[in-house]
């Protein structure tokens, strides 16, 4: 058996483990389960304020769309694998060089990005929905 002590768990399900009880508790003192098997699952708990969060993801050509304008802005080779998830730093690219990308996307998609909206694009995928939501608007 293992216990955890915390405000707030999120359980996500795996093929290999499943919880047949809400996956979501809030301001917990402590929480329990027991196992047959004798792998636990990972279990992770984050400290700070509960925040409420709804994100959807854009749509795979708006991704791969912000793919091909960051390719071109920091001139990576047309074979590098980017995804939603890649990171600009982890791709090379500074600062200066993340405004030059979010320059491109303006460009490339008639849209017009707040300053303070720039500096919370860290990933592929933070520019693709930070897009959407702008296309929405």
């Amino acid at each position: 058996m293992a216990a955890i002590t915390g405000t707030s768990v999120l359980f996500q399900s795996s093929s290999s483990f499943q919880i047949k009880a809400p996956t979501r508790f809030s301001s917990l003192k402590s929480v329990s389960f027991s196992t047959k098997r004798a792998i636990y699952p990972s279990l992770r708990m984050r400290s700070g304020p509960l925040r409420f969060r709804v994100s959807c993801a854009a749509k795979p050509e708006t991704v791969e769309k912000v793919c091909e304008i960051v390719r071109k802005q920091l001139a990576l080779p047309a074979e590098s694998a980017l995804s939603g998830e890649s990171k600009f730093s982890a791709l090379g690219a500074d600062s200066l060089d993340t405004v030059e990308i979010v320059m491109g996307l303006e460009e490339a998609f008639g849209i017009s990005v707040e300053e303070e909206s720039a500096q919370s694009i860290t990933t592929v995928q933070d520019a693709a929905d930070l897009i959407e939501n702008l296309l929405d608007t």
